[in-house]
């Protein structure tokens, strides 16, 4: 930021003049609680990510932490710095009142459009972008948040197939015990674990059951339950056990078939305690096949 733009930040009670900074490059992508533009800033040149958030809706999702101080979701990413998740280089307040960040330009597909298109990209490189998903997600718990809408939509992955990182904090909180309490049920049906659906209280490993749907997806390009788009359909998590790997994908490597089942045990005490032990798990093992 220049020397000009501090001032009118100072002048402007601490808020941003985005839009005059920023030349936005295409329409946006609308999000749930967000619009987010692929954006070059005047001053420099540099293409970035731009991310603005909806006044009413953000102010909504943080009115069920009431009495909290919950971080924004630019305060939680300046505090992850790892290869795999992607950088926050600016946040704050628009001149409307909008929270924003300014983030690093993800050039590539979602890892949800791979999965959808039954993307041949995905051959040969499956193991490779579970392992680097699971690395990006205990860089999250290690700095100790809760990550709360794991899937494959959050993960943007280079055009050639070979690099992931993991997107989207706008749901994340801090894994503390106040954070952690029953009733926050957040997050992508088809992903939620069991306990979360039943407004029971939850921990780190909300996340990694999402996780394990997700790579189970990312092998089979099937859910390991029914799929649906609503609360009702996340219910049959804890109603009915998965449908077994190998009934989709029969020569997946029995190493990674065994990680991928313990991630999403509906008993979270039956779970991977943590993500290091999903990534031990599958040290040598090298191909999605057996």
């Amino acid at each position: 930021m220049g020397l000009l733009d501090q001032f009118k930040t100072i002048i402007s009670g601490g808020r941003v003049d985005v839009r005059g900074q920023y030349e936005f490059m295409r329409a946006a992508i609308s999000g749930t609680m967000s619009q987010f533009y692929k954006a070059r800033d005047r001053e420099t040149g540099e293409i970035v990510g731009l991310k603005i958030l909806d006044r009413k809706k953000t102010a909504e999702f943080e009115a069920r932490f009431k009495g909290l101080k919950k971080p924004s979701e630019g305060e939680i990413l300046s505090k992850i710095s790892h290869p795999r998740v992607v950088k926050v280089l600016k946040y704050g307040t628009t001149l409307q009142g909008e929270p924003f960040l300014v983030m690093e330009f993800l050039e590539g597909p979602g890892l949800n459009s791979l999965v959808i298109g039954k993307s041949e990209l995905l051959d040969g490189r499956r193991v490779q972008l579970i392992r680097q998903a699971a690395e990006a997600l205990n860089a999250v718990h290690e700095a100790g948040y809760i990550h709360r809408d794991v899937c494959p939509r959050n993960f943007v992955v280079q055009p050639d197939g070979s690099d992931l990182k993991l997107i989207d904090f706008g749901l994340t909180v801090p894994a503390t015990e106040q954070f952690m309490q029953p009733g926050n049920r957040t997050g992508t049906p088809n992903y939620m674990a069991p306990e979360l659906v039943k407004r029971q209280a939850t921990d780190r490993r909300l996340d990694i059951f999402a996780f394990g749907v997700s790579a189970y997806e990312i092998c089979t390009f099937q859910l390991p339950w029914e799929r649906g788009t609503t609360g009702l359909v996340a219910m049959k998590h804890a109603e009915h056990a998965p449908v077994e790997i190998q009934r989709y994908r029969p020569q997946i490597h029995p190493k990674l078939a065994a990680a991928i089942h313990k991630a999403i045990e509906r008993n979270p005490d039956k779970r991977f305690a943590t993500m290091k032990e999903f990534i031990k798990a599958l040290a040598d093992v090298e191909s999605e096949n057996a």
